[in-house]
């Protein structure tokens, strides 16, 4: 006895709805009327039709009663009881108890089960997929239309029931005859020994097919032994090519390596020639733009010293001319030679060596002097263009960048030149 099984047998008591409270202590001495109670209780449990004798004030009603309990429970339920431990009545009596409220627990829990599933299904009942079911709607529909056929050819036959009732009646009433029983016997039985024969002879025929079977299936065998044989030899002899192809192999794997670095090399070149270009694009655009800020800028100082001369002149040429005064004098002299800019933008003087020429040449002398001017202006711009753009192409940047500079200082140059005369 162990307190784990007076307490499961309690608690499975309970679960059944034993009326009676069992306590843990009822088993410490005998007490061979609870056992008797629960014994009752347990065997109604079973099958409620079953009788059982109550009586158990005497020895042998005991012994009656303790052996009534275990054949029913051997013979119904399949449990083998000990007699003497119930007989006992302590806490040995408790795992033969035990027994049978476990299959009795059992089953309850298993109807719960089987309750909870039927819920579960009545529950889903209505849920489900039309789309797994297709199969099943064509049996169902092909069940039903060979139900219609069935019905009707049995609803035929039950019509010629009236006629076939009076020939069975009529066949059955015959007397037999033992001739035709025994033709009928003796044809019943010959028909049966000739499928006796037809089956050996397919017996037999299944041991000869067997056995060729079985002479194919080693013959199969030794084929294919022979062939992993053979696949073995292949596989251990190196082909005579195989030393050169392993040696192209290598090579190619060279090649490719030495391709791999050639193209990584050309694609790195030819990104930093696009750079260089770019550069050089950027370098040409900004010394063309200093080029025409300084042609601009040299124009300019050009205008203004043609202006400045022209007012010059046109201002010597207002003063009133005396008799015997200073003037003559000055315009005996010669005329002041006038300073032009050159293609380099040094200054040039024009004038004559003579003096004592009127107005009128003086005048025709300015004006093809300007024109000669202009167009040797235009000449030498051409020609410092050109020199400049060669200049750019092969000098370097720091050289272009000191062309500014130097173009600066050129209207300084004039104007100290002015200033000198």
């Amino acid at each position: 006895m162990s307190f784990r099984d007076l307490r499961n047998f309690t608690e499975m008591m309970r679960a059944l709805g034993y009326p009676r409270l069992i306590s843990l202590e009822n088993f410490r001495a005998p007490n061979f009327t609870l056992v008797a109670e629960i014994l009752t209780w347990l065997v109604k449990s079973y099958d409620p039709q079953m009788d059982i004798p109550s009586d158990v004030s005497t020895e042998s009603d005991r012994v009656f009663f303790i052996k009534a309990v275990a054949q029913f429970m051997a013979t119904k339920a399949h449990i083998k009881l000990n007699t003497k431990r119930l007989y006992q009545a302590d806490g040995y009596a408790v795992k033969e108890l035990l027994k049978i409220t476990s299959v009795l627990y059992g089953a309850m829990k298993t109807k719960e089960l089987g309750t909870g599933d039927l819920a579960e299904e009545d529950n889903n009942k209505f849920k489900f997929d039309l789309s797994s079911r297709v199969a099943d709607l064509k049996a169902v529909r092909q069940l039903a239309s060979e139900i219609t056929d069935k019905g009707a050819s049995l609803f035929d036959l039950l019509g010629k029931e009236v006629e076939l009732r009076e020939m069975r009646t009529a066949a059955i009433a015959r007397p037999l005859e033992i001739n035709e029983t025994d033709r009928a016997l003796r044809a019943a039985i010959k028909e049966v020994l000739e499928n006796v024969e037809k089956t050996r002879d397919m017996l037999n025929n299944v041991a000869s097919d067997e056995s060729s079977l079985e002479a194919k299936i080693e013959k199969k065998k030794q084929e294919l032994e022979r062939n992993q044989k053979r696949l073995q030899t292949l596989q251990s002899v190196r082909p005579a090519f195989m030393d050169e192809y392993e040696k192209i192999e290598e090579e190619l794997q060279k090649q490719y390596e030495t391709y791999v670095e050639k193209f990584r090399n050309l694609s790195f070149l030819e990104s930093q020639l696009e750079e260089y270009h770019r550069l050089e694009q950027d370098r040409f655009e900004e010394t063309e733009n200093t080029l025409r800020m300084i042609q601009q800028k040299l124009r300019e100082e050009e205008r203004r010293l043609i202006r400045s001369g022209l007012k010059d002149e046109d201002s010597d040429m207002d003063i009133p001319e005396d008799e015997g005064s200073d003037s003559d004098i000055e315009d005996s002299r010669p005329p002041k030679p006038r300073p032009t800019l050159t293609g380099r933008g040094r200054p040039r003087f024009v004038g004559n060596m003579q003096g004592g020429d009127s107005e009128e040449t003086e005048g025709e002398l300015d004006v093809e002097e300007d024109d000669e001017e202009e167009e040797e202006d235009e000449e030498e711009e051409g020609e410092e263009n050109d020199d400049l753009e060669d200049d750019d192409s092969l000098e370097s940047p720091s050289s272009k960048v000191t062309q500014p500079a130097r173009a600066a200082l050129r209207p300084q140059l004039l104007e100290e030149s002015d200033n000198d005369f």
